[in-house]
């Protein structure tokens, strides 16, 4: 993630994704600095032969975004999502078809991150844990991200999320750890109800067919302001995984950035299967 302006999934120039099977042991090189958070759930396994002369990355089209929010602290009002504490019954059970989150899973990206001009292998690792904490009141499942960079830890991530009875999949914040070199930098973190932080919005209900951007989460004290939107439908790519169609592609951007946007890749019943990006800036 950019220092200042924490855009999702740390500057990501192209990555494919696949499922794999959870394993109690880490692979060499993955273990400095990583908190071991294994779920006892049985995991979720997929196993399929990456298609043969595929790219990373699939273009989109030149569809325009909407209208830039302002997102000064004077100007906040109607910015956020409507957050009702009272419409989250099961909360901890993640199961909207665009963004399942099912403990045991583990989704393993890799591709390649540009920074300062040179272009760096990357990967990142989401692994859906069965552990649950209370965020503002609202129980939330805890994903935990990993990211390498050129075979270096730069950022473990607890993650929080919280569906409500519209189907609608809640960002309820954020606990990140950077680091550099085999150091702890700083943690950076933002939950909802504290500093005042808001949860936002990771994946409606019903993305199909809207216009109008959202917040993904607001954390003022670690410059946590990012927003989305629908940018494409019904788009087909392949990864290593496997070939996907009827795609959903998200635009997330923020007022900090403006000519820098990473597009996320959703497939229906197993979430978000590629991340790329458009724009001048490919930092992100």
């Amino acid at each position: 993630m950019t220092k200042g302006v924490r855009m999702n999934r740390f500057r990501i120039l192209a990555m494919t994704a696949c499922l794999l099977v959870v394993a109690s042991a880490c692979a060499e090189g993955e273990t400095s600095a990583v908190p071991r958070i294994v779920p006892t759930t049985t995991p979720t396994t997929m196993a399929l032969p990456a298609p043969a002369g595929q790219g990373l990355f699939t273009p989109v089209g030149e569809r325009q975004p909407p209208p830039m929010v302002s997102l000064s602290t004077g100007e906040v009002a109607g910015l956020f999502e409507s957050f009702n504490h009272a419409n989250f019954t099961a909360p901890a059970t993640i199961d909207n078809p665009w963004l399942p989150l099912i403990p045991g899973t583990r989704l393993v990206y890799e591709g390649f991150t540009q920074e300062d001009g040179e272009v760096i292998p990357h990967r990142l690792v989401l692994t859906v844990t069965d552990l649950v904490k209370v965020i503002d009141g609202v129980p939330s499942l805890v994903a935990w991200d990993v990211d390498w960079s050129d075979g270096d830890l730069v950022e473990t991530e607890l993650a929080f999320y919280a569906q409500d009875d519209d189907g609608t999949v809640w960002r309820m914040g954020e606990y990140p750890e950077e680091w550099e070199e085999g150091e702890f930098i700083e943690a950076p973190a933002w939950l909802a109800g504290i500093a005042d932080a808001r949860a936002g919005i990771a994946m409606r209900g019903s993305p199909e067919g809207t216009t109008s951007s959202y917040s993904q989460g607001w954390g003022p004290a670690v410059d946590f302001t990012d927003r989305a939107f629908v940018w494409e439908q019904g788009v087909s790519t392949c990864v290593r995984a496997d070939c996907f169609s009827d795609v959903l592609v998200m635009n997330e951007f923020n007022e900090e950035e403006p000519n820098a946007h990473q597009l996320k890749y959703y497939a229906w019943g197993v979430g978000n299967v590629q991340v790329g990006w458009r724009g001048d800036d490919t930092s992100i």
